[in-house]
């Protein structure tokens, strides 16, 4: 994301867009992942720029897969 925001001058919610949505829909599973399917990535941020920005940090503080809670740095804390 960093690369596209930078590089190619996309703003971060079309890059965020282009590694969730669009990648989906590259690889012709857009009709089970994201509608049928979603798998979740919680992040204490703000807004998507800074997904793009925060090179070196990790700012994911659930992730919910197949329904059930595999990460939750929240209850750490």
């Amino acid at each position: 994301m960093n690369m596209a925001t930078t590089l190619f001058k996309l703003t971060p919610l079309e890059a965020l867009q282009g590694v969730t949505i669009n990648a989906a829909k590259a690889l012709n599973k857009d009709q089970r992942i994201g509608r049928k399917q979603a798998d979740l990535a919680l992040w204490d941020l703000t807004s998507p720029a800074e997904l793009s920005y925060g090179i070196g940090s990790n700012a994911c503080s659930m992730v919910i897969k197949q329904g059930k809670v595999i990460v939750d740095k929240r209850s750490s804390e």
